[in-house]
């Protein structure tokens, strides 16, 4: 039985990462399913969901980036089962914004490489597709956005610029940029369909590893 595929959609908050990876699981039926990060359901997850939700709890940023880590790794094995039983596997957000939404706090000794250390060895994407837009400045005015902790326009700044600079430290050639700007849901899906078809008709062997 060939393995399934593991795609990733990641992106800026608000770009329409959730939609289109309800979509992408749409179009492929029982063939896929669909796993989000973070995953609040875990003990682990319960407790980043209240980091996110109630500013009233605290946690040194160390603690927390550990938390999201540790919630990737609660589903590693899954994760591989799911694959290796011939589904495909559609995450939305992932490593690279563990990483970015950390490294974007400019804590000392909280680097990019520091941020990165502990999702070495988590499955690698087969096709990652990142969304970006022109303007966080954009996301004010989007429904809902602002209720959570890192919703704050001058943070998402950072994390945009925080972003490029992990594509520099961790290479991907299967990373395509998905610039979502003044398009409809439609005319974005219409734009990576043929990327993960590409992928998901794809042979492929074994797997890699971050």
């Amino acid at each position: 039985m060939a393995r399934g595929k593991l795609i990733l959609i990641e992106g800026l908050d608000r770009t329409g990462k959730s939609t289109q990876s309800e979509k992408i699981l749409s179009a492929l039926g029982d063939e896929a399913v669909l796993l989000k990060f973070p995953d609040r359901t875990t003990r682990i997850g319960e407790l980043i969901n209240q980091y996110l939700t109630d500013s009233n709890f605290e946690l040194p940023a160390q603690s927390i980036h550990l938390l999201f880590s540790a919630n990737r790794w609660e589903l590693n094995s899954e994760i591989h089962s799911l694959l290796e039983a011939g589904k495909h596997v559609i995450l939305d957000r992932y490593v690279y914004s563990g990483v970015a939404y950390s490294a974007a706090k400019e804590i000392p000794g909280m680097d990019i490489s520091w941020c990165f250390n502990p999702d070495k060895g988590l499955l690698k994407p087969d096709l990652t597709l990142f969304f970006s837009n022109q303007d966080s400045s954009s996301l004010q005015d989007r429904e809902g956005f602002g209720e959570e902790r890192y919703e704050k326009i001058e943070f998402q700044k950072r994390v945009r610029h925080t972003f490029s600079n992990v594509f520099d430290h961790i290479s991907d050639p299967n990373r395509a940029i998905v610039d979502v700007s003044d398009r409809s849901i439609e005319e974005v899906f219409r734009y990576i369909e043929p990327l993960f078809r590409t992928v998901i008709n794809k042979d492929l062997e074994g797997f890699t590893y971050f």
